[in-house]
């Protein structure tokens, strides 16, 4: 596994944006573990996660598209802290957008915030984390409504590596559904490679029995 993933593993654990126990996903899944980027809270954090969504981006997709898309709420400061990384690390300036839950009819109006998307615009999205593929359903139409814009990629943080509304994982079903590539930082696969009975700051964070529990949910919800 490449260093940064292991950092950026190690980074989410310390950021307490990954965590494990006992809690139920959007798509109403009863989960042993849970990525919430709303736990990154300072500058330097969003510095860092900017960056490795970077290097993802990059190694994915390139850097060849103009507009970096965060849907409302979680995905502002994701499509913000990217873009600034972007430019600092690769020395390309790549617009940000985001959606508003509300039309606004006085002053900057519209459902957009950010750079407006404009026709030719080539789009990635980035997102916090894709379970069952849901937003993404509420994501296209928006950024489709702009122009005749061509949608690259979507790129989150962890890839859950569960089905979807079917039997794939849902990123793949994103992938052939609406033909935009996705990718993710890191996998849960990974990131159970890193933890499993492996000490760190002088904790086990996945022992036996976390694993046993992680391994009975994809036995439920994982790809068939």
């Amino acid at each position: 596994m490449e260093q940064y993933k292991q950092e950026f593993i190690e980074f989410m654990v310390d950021c307490g944006v990954l965590k494990f126990g006992n809690f139920i996903t959007k798509s109403g899944r009863k989960t042993p573990f849970f990525v919430n980027t709303g736990f990154y809270r300072t500058g330097g954090q969003l510095q860092r996660l900017g960056r490795y969504y970077a290097k993802a981006i990059d190694e994915a997709f390139g850097l060849d598209f103009d507009v970096l898309f965060g849907p409302a709420y979680k995905g502002i400061p994701l499509s913000v802290a990217t873009t600034m990384a972007i430019s600092d690390v690769y020395g390309k300036d790549i617009r940000y957008c985001s959606n508003r839950k509300e039309v606004k009819d006085h002053g900057d109006t519209g459902i957009l915030l950010g750079s407006p998307i404009e026709d030719k615009d080539k789009v990635v999205i980035i997102e916090d984390v894709t379970t069952a593929g849901t937003s993404i359903q509420e994501t296209l139409p928006i950024i489709k409504a702009q122009g005749d814009i061509e949608a690259v990629g979507l790129v989150v943080s962890v890839d859950r590596m569960e089905r979807g509304q079917g039997n794939k994982s849902a990123l793949k079903e994103i992938e052939e559904k609406y033909g935009l590539k996705t990718t993710a930082i890191v996998t849960m696969e990974e990131v159970v490679e890193h933890l499993y009975n492996k000490e760190y700051k002088g904790q086990v964070i996945i022992d036996d029995k976390l694993k046993a529990a992680i391994d009975a949910y994809y036995e439920e919800y994982g790809i068939r």
